[in-house]
């Protein structure tokens, strides 16, 4: 399936809803609604041909929603505008068709309506004990009308003698309901018929029958914006076995909507496992159970003073996957056969193809990325690639850097020959120095003009020949600096594991190494530095690319440090944009083929042509500028982008980290101008900045799990004693349900991860953090004895609502 379409299922399926096994581009599709049979064709999907967006909905429960696709890259201005044309049109014909069906619906649901009988007796109303109230019937279906607050019948429900309920189809559900008594300062809303029928005979209140837990909040809404000084009272169906229990987490949101009471089956100890809502209890308890539990309504959001708990963290977000369109096309083949060869994830071999092609731009070429300002951005890129020991880190870096290490053992042959040649220039000059001495020696009496000028040095020598450094493995910060005054373009710092780099620069004594690595990220600023005793030294430029890996549990730790005001807090992390911790395939293929040389040979010739890549003088370097096109898609990025790093929304330290993409993004729109439209008149066209566009997006996924997992606390404990709680597990010797605890209790129960006070008292906290219990500090008894702690449960856990 298409990454795309896995996308929009996965969207349709976070709503709620079932999307279909097949979803075929530029088709409608339909599907079961929210908590719908089979049969059911409520859900609907539209997933645009190109793939680029679509929408879903739940007719049910008039729900609608739009979605666009992260894959590949971002809409242009144009795309954009096409895009919301199009969702604009079909959703207008979309609402025009719903209009006719409804329309029709209204009309057929009429003449049913007028054609159908006063119910007198019918089979269901027998077996769940309740009267007709308004429900007719059409041979042998019960017949329940469906209308809003205005009294217009839009629909009816049919209800078979088995009790298959169905919808008229194409009928409006949203909003409508079945009314049963008129008002007397109360008014129940509650889902089904029988549940209605129970609860009016109980309690002669008026009652709105919902028809399904999605229609709740939209029923109750139109009530109280007709009846504002009417009590309404949410009648819940308690769907206890149920995940997330739909029936009472929507009338509770209800209630609270419209600062209603809430009220559920209380079935005592004994409850059978299907017993759900007020008929079963009218059937098991009778009536006055039924009016018991209606009377004692509580008001949705005061009913205990705590907070919603939060849910716990559930492991590491998710990362975008790497979509081979990322890479520009001439990359494409290369990186992925290597990934494909290696069996490792192709993000790793893409950020090291990027960053070492970065370092061979270096300083060479600069991107401008306002039109009317002096702000330029070296395309000096650092990667870091995050997996675990055995994924094949290492192994997909060494391949995608050989380009640079040819070059490099190009350049130092030839560098050798020179050096040599230089060398027997040196000597020839040595001794032609002699013999001037020896003739100056000979005429300093008879010709003292003459010896001075045979002794003058000589000033044609040829300077000695410097070696261009592509990579640069294990050196010290002062041979770094040696090494870019005959670099100054820049070079590129590979370190297998970069953690040991990183770690080094975090001890005392380190912060000039730390300083210059800092510099060298920026690519066009000099750095100066002074010794006793040895005088000044000065680069005027530093410039680094750097590359590397790391294991998680080693970035997760030195974040840690970072985010809490460690050494590393400084932003030197933050710098690794191209940083990406990637999933990694369990499933092993073998694979056994050579490389793809026609792959390999188009990738190679980019790094052969910006290796000949110069500067505009030799102090200056190219000056590359976007578009107008591409310049007004970079502005429509970045205001927004800005404004979101300004807000409160992102921790700081993700904060930090995405700053670095005022630099990152234009950089990467350079190098792909530089790979693709290298004779473009040094102009960046709009397809290359959606590239680099596409890239930030992907990238930001992963920069969110690297500062997640600094931040984000060990839940396994935590989540175990929670489902316990939930499962009722937590009970005295007498089997009594407990509503607080201390951890001994919970330790002599030897639950997996619990087995200790300690243990316990961890996961207790985290639980507190979270808002699902409460601490509490127990004081020593009249014996003496240390202070202890109890945790106690949230009401919602107690009553069994979460």
């Amino acid at each position: 399936m298409h990454s795309s379409i896995e996308q929009f299922s996965a969207a349709i399926r976070s709503a709620g809803l079932c999307p279909p096994e097949t979803i075929e581009p530029g088709r409608w599709h339909r599907f079961p609604g929210s908590q719908k049979g089979a049969r059911n064709r409520a859900g609907w999907c539209y997933l645009f041909d190109d793939l680029k967006g679509g929408f879903f909905g739940d007719h049910s429960i008039a729900s609608n929603h739009h979605w666009k696709s992260t894959e590949g890259k971002h809409l242009s201005d144009a795309d954009w505008e096409r895009y919301r044309q199009r969702i604009n049109a079909m959703k207008a014909q979309r609402d025009a068709e719903q209009a006719q069906r409804q329309q029709q619906a209204r009309q057929t649901a009429a003449a049913l309506w007028q054609a159908a009988a006063p119910a007198m007796q019918h089979e269901y109303l027998a077996r769940k004990g309740i009267q007709p109230h308004g429900a007719r019937c059409d041979g042998q279906r019960l017949v329940i009308p469906l209308r809003d607050v205005d009294g217009t019948l839009h629909s009816l429900q049919t209800i078979a003698l088995d009790g298959d309920k169905r919808f008229m189809p194409g009928g409006r559900v949203a909003g409508c309901y079945h009314s049963m008594g008129k008002p007397q300062g109360v008014l129940v809303v509650c889902e089904g018929f029988a549940t209605g029928a129970s609860i009016h005979e109980a309690t002669g209140h008026a009652v709105a029958v919902a028809f399904n837990a999605g229609n709740l909040l939209p029923v109750a809404q139109a009530l109280h914006g007709k009846y504002p000084a009417l009590r309404i009272i949410v009648a819940a169906d308690d769907d206890w076995h149920t995940d997330g229990n739909p029936g009472l987490t929507k009338a509770s949101e209800a209630a609270q909507a419209v600062g209603g009471d809430l009220s559920k089956p209380d079935f005592g100890d004994n409850r059978p496992e299907k017993a759900t809502d007020f008929n079963d209890l009218h059937q098991l308890l009778g009536l006055d159970a039924v009016k018991a539990c209606i009377d004692g309504a509580v008001t949705a959001s005061t009913d205990s003073g705590w907070p919603d708990p939060v849910p716990l963290p559930s492991g590491l977000p998710p990362v975008a996957p790497f979509d081979a369109e990322l890479l520009p096309e001439a990359l494409r083949g290369w990186v992925a056969d290597i990934a494909d060869r290696m069996q490792c994830p192709p993000d790793f071999t893409a950020v090291g193809a990027l960053v070492a092609l970065s370092s061979l731009i270096g300083a060479r070429a600069v991107v401008k990325p306002k039109a009317r300002d002096d702000w330029a951005v070296p395309p000096n890129l650092w990667g870091a690639i995050v997996g675990r020991p055995g994924v094949m880190k290492s192994p997909a870096l060494s391949e995608v850097l050989k380009p640079l290490q040819r070059l490099e053992k190009t350049e130092r042959e030839h560098w050798q020959a020179a050096h040599e040649a230089w060398q027997l220039d040196c000597k020839v000059a040595e001794l032609a120095a002699k013999a001037n001495e020896k003739q100056a020696a000979a005429q300093v009496a008879k010709d003292p003009a003459r010896a001075r000028a045979l002794l003058q040095p000589v000033d044609n020598m040829t300077p000695e020949p410097t070696m261009r450094r592509y990579v640069v493995n294990d050196a010290t910060v002062e041979k770094l600096a040696e090494l870019l005054t005959v670099n100054p373009w820049g070079t590129l710092v590979y370190r297998d594991e970069i953690h040991g780099l990183l770690c080094s620069m975090d001890k005392q004594g380190q912060e000039g190494a730390r300083g210059f690595y800092l510099t060298g990220y920026d690519g066009n600023q000099g750095h100066a530095v002074d010794r006793i005793g040895r005088g000044e030294s000065f680069v005027p430029r530093v410039c680094l690319a750097m590359l590397g890996g790391i294991q998680p549990g080693k970035v997760q730790s030195y974040v840690r440090d970072a985010v809490a005001g460690g050494a590393g807090d400084d932003g030197l992390l933050q710098r690794f944009g191209l940083t990406v911790w990637p999933d990694v395939n369990r499933e092993f293929v073998y694979v056994d083929r050579w490389p793809d040389t026609p792959a390999k040979q188009a990738a190679w010739a980019v790094f052969e042509r910006l290796n000949q890549l110069q500067p505009a003088t030799d102090s200056d370097a190219q000056e590359w500028r976007f578009t107008p096109d591409a310049q007004a898609l970079f502005e429509e990025w970045l205001i927004p982008f800005e404004t979101e790093l300004r807000g409160e929304e992102l921790h700081p330290a993700l904060v930090s980290h995405l700053a670095k993409y005022r630099k990152l993004v234009p950089a990467l729109a350079l190098i792909f101008a530089l790979v693709d439209t290298p004779e473009s008149e040094h102009l960046i066209h709009e397809r290359e900045l959606i590239r680099a566009l596409a890239w930030a997006d992907y990238l930001r996924t992963h920069a969110e799990r690297l500062y997640a997992a600094a931040v984000m606390p060990e839940t396994s404990a935590a989540k175990q004693l929670l489902d316990k709680i939930k499962a009722g597990k937590l009970a005295d010797s007498d089997g009594v349900l407990l509503d607080a605890f201390a951890p001994r209790q919970v330790a002599v129960k030897h639950w997996a991860g619990l087995g200790t006070p300690d243990a316990v008292r961890k996961a207790a906290d985290l639980l507190a953090d979270y808002g699902w219990l409460e601490r509490e500090a127990t004081t020593s008894g009249a014996k003496g004895g240390r202070p202890g702690e109890r945790y106690i449960l949230h009401p919602a856990l107690v009553k069994g609502g979460v």
